[in-house]
């Protein structure tokens, strides 16, 4: 079987290989050879967190010898105001694939519901045994404390949505509190999801590209990449 690649260059300096078929499968490398020769490891553990979330029903277990196979390179670009392409920015597009364009089907929809259900359960399983000290701790050389990571996670899912805009309320209306944030934007985020599908919804915004597989590939990304974030923080205690 193979796996689809889609490789995302210069990501925050780093090269991304995203699972095309597989929302929520990717891995991290210094160039794209590394990122390609990580990603079977990233597969492995993906088939394991949806095999045990999933069970009987997991959509994955089944699978035993893949190839991966490299569909899409993307270089990612800065622009300015005005959307030319510069060195230094204001704005840093990220990837588009052409597998983004395909609309979504009802088995797509319904695993993405899972998966954001999946790792939202994850999530809160990290944070529920910390008190607020241990959420506003300051982290030296970090940009947030773990409540400024629940904010910035409900934020960004809010920002996704707006891409398409489908966000429902202006960012102003979003709530202050991290998890009555999570948990808005998270509850319409299932609401609008289903009525994506078989639409052929793509967006620009900032001279970026969007669509409900690009929406859906970002924001179960975001969320289990800051769990790794956080993961990473509590270690250091």
């Amino acid at each position: 079987m193979h796996i689809r690649i889609g490789l995302e260059q210069d990501f925050e300096g780093k090269v991304i290989a995203w699972a095309l078929d597989y929302p929520g499968c990717f891995c991290y490398g210094e160039d794209e050879h590394e990122a390609l020769l990580l990603f079977p490891r990233a597969f492995i553990a993906y088939q394991s967190w949806v095999n045990f979330k999933a069970g009987y029903s997991s959509w994955v277990k089944d699978i035993t010898d893949f190839d991966v196979r490299l569909e899409e390179s993307f270089q990612n670009f800065q622009v300015d105001e005005q959307y030319r392409r510069v060195e230094d920015g204001t704005y840093t597009v990220n990837a588009w694939f052409q597998n983004d364009w395909r609309a979504l089907t009802a088995e797509d929809v319904k695993q993405a519901l899972l998966l954001l259900d999946w790792s939202r359960r994850d999530l809160l399983g990290v944070i529920a045994p910390l008190d607020a000290t241990q959420r506003e701790k300051k982290y030296p050389g970090e940009r947030w404390n773990i409540e400024g990571i629940l904010k910035h996670i409900g934020g960004a899912e809010w920002w996704y949505l707006d891409s398409l805009d489908q966000a429902g309320i202006s960012r102003e209306a979003l709530p202050p509190d991290p998890i009555e944030r999570l948990t808005q934007v998270r509850e319409h985020f299932k609401t609008v999801l289903p009525e994506w599908t078989g639409r052929e919804l793509v967006r620009g915004r900032n001279g970026e590209l969007w669509s409900p597989r690009k929406v859906i590939r970002r924001a179960i990304w975001h969320e289990k990449d800051h769990i790794v974030h956080i993961y990473k923080l509590l270690a250091e205690e």
